[in-house]
């Protein structure tokens, strides 16, 4: 599968979708500070693909874990932290014996919907061309 990094994706359609002519222009100062913050929040390949999994409804760690394969328990970990201070999800520690601990996505989290959609169908329009179909 090929997998081009989330912040490459995400420029590319915030550009296209809210300002097609900025590139032409020059762009302004402003537009650029609010694509490097959405970049910064999202950055790396596991932020949105975690989001994706947690928009299905809650998740205990390991759960993500096996829906989202190949990140490592480490990496897991930072994202989720990531994530959290960036209020895209929520941590809750559950009072039970031994306590559990469940992620879910915010409804800033899910304000990311329209760019997960997009980024499914641009994704798939990506590996029709490489692929030569």
């Amino acid at each position: 599968m090929i997998l081009l990094s989330s912040w490459i994706v995400l420029s590319l359609w915030i550009v296209l979708q809210k300002n097609e002519a900025m590139i032409a222009q020059g762009g302004c100062p402003k537009t650029m500070l609010s694509i490097k913050d959405a970049l910064e929040a999202l950055e790396g390949k596991w932020k949105l693909l975690i989001l994706f999994s947690l928009a299905a409804g809650p998740k205990r760690f390991k759960e993500i874990s096996r829906e989202v394969a190949g990140i490592t328990d480490k990496t897991l970990s930072k994202e989720l932290k990531s994530l959290e201070t960036n209020l895209l999800i929520n941590r809750e520690v559950v009072d039970s014996f031994p306590p559990k601990v469940q992620y879910s996505i915010t409804p800033h989290g899910m304000s990311l919907e329209k760019v997960l959609d997009e980024l499914h169908f641009w994704g798939l329009l990506h590996r029709n061309k490489i692929m030569g179909k």
